[in-house]
């Protein structure tokens, strides 16, 4: 496992439906050292902070493993960071990867916290309305971090990998739990015993009282 790219981004507007957004979605390569510290990448913007950004969703990961089935699918090759992604890594699925699983680049430390939920930014970005669809029936999320020991990255970088707890639920099962028509209580529950990020934790905990409350 290495590092493929380092990707950060600065605010551009982009055409999203029907009206113009500022957004930081568009983040290209960058050489060299770039520093990961709690709040994210330095040299790179978040901007709608209601659902992006933060403490536990600081660094944005996908896979090389991913790329390559986006690019059979489109029949294009694409360059890293379309995605809005912040560091590619090859030699996983993001959907395998597990809540609470840690991976150490150089002296930075990240922790898995939640799947990345698609939306209409992503569609435009893709030039493509539809696309956010795609991007569900594709169950390649990639996953977001958070950072527990700062420190500077590299494209090149080895990336070594710490399992998680025990029955810690998978980006892939969380990002299909988002789409799904009902929900188990019981296995809400457990999913809210691992160390979640804050904005799916709420979700979580609505999802539950909503089971629970249709099963009374």
């Amino acid at each position: 496992m290495k590092v493929i790219s380092v990707n950060v981004g600065q605010p551009t507007a982009l055409q999203v439906g029907h009206h113009t957004a500022v957004t930081g979605i568009r983040k290209h390569p960058v050489p060299g050292h770039v520093r990961v510290t709690v709040s994210g990448l330095e040299g790179d913007r978040v901007l709608n902070r209601r659902y992006h950004g933060g403490p536990d969703q600081a660094v944005y990961v996908y896979t090389r493993e991913d790329y390559d089935e986006w690019t059979e699918r489109l029949g294009r090759p694409l360059e890293p960071g379309i995605f809005g992604e912040n560091v590619v890594i090859s030699g996983l699925e993001s959907a395998d990867v597990r809540v609470g699983e840690r991976f150490r680049v150089a002296d930075v430390l990240i922790e898995a916290t939640a799947a990345r939920t698609p939306c209409g930014t992503l569609g435009a970005r893709m030039e493509d309305a539809g696309f956010v669809k795609r991007f569900v029936q594709a169950r390649r999320p990639g996953f977001y971090a958070r950072v527990l020991q700062e420190g500077d990255i590299e494209r090149g970088d080895p990336v070594t990998r710490t399992p998680a707890p025990e029955g810690a639920p998978t980006i892939g099962e969380l990002f299909d739990l988002r789409y799904a028509a009902t929900r188990d209580p019981e296995q809400l529950r457990r999913f809210l015993t691992f160390p979640v990020a804050k904005r799916l934790r709420a979700d979580l905990e609505k999802w539950l009282a909503k089971a629970e409350a249709a099963a009374s």
